[in-house]
């Protein structure tokens, strides 16, 4: 993820918040750890994404937020005819934190440790 030069140099918190939130919704889901933050299924499905930021600081030569990730995934069954295990969507959520460089707008995510 990068974010152009004339988002980064803005100081306002919230305006950042709100435009990395934007860029998060709109990148490629298999750039997010969503399969690692897995809690309650087998494999995260890409196609329900919502980001709440939790919080966003500005240094002198990043810009350092956490963001909590909403997105479903599935306990994957056998798929046989007769295999009684629907194919229900479980509700999944993990934290994501964000350092981005201030002078390239390049982007590092990680999986939060929580």
């Amino acid at each position: 993820m990068i974010l152009p030069r004339e988002i980064l140099a803005n100081e306002k918190e919230e305006e950042l918040s709100r435009h990395i939130r934007k860029a998060l919704e709109k990148l490629d889901r298999n750039k997010l750890p969503l399969q690692q933050g897995l809690s309650g299924s087998s494999v995260a499905l890409d196609d329900e994404l919502q980001v709440v930021m939790l919080s966003t600081r500005v240094e002198k030569d990043a810009i350092e937020a956490r963001a909590g990730l909403f997105y479903t995934g599935v306990i994957a069954g056998c798929s046989c005819a007769d295999d009684p295990t629907p194919m229900d969507r479980v509700n999944e959520y993990c934290e994501i934190d964000i350092r981005i460089n201030r002078e390239t707008g390049e982007a590092r995510i990680s999986l939060h440790p929580n």
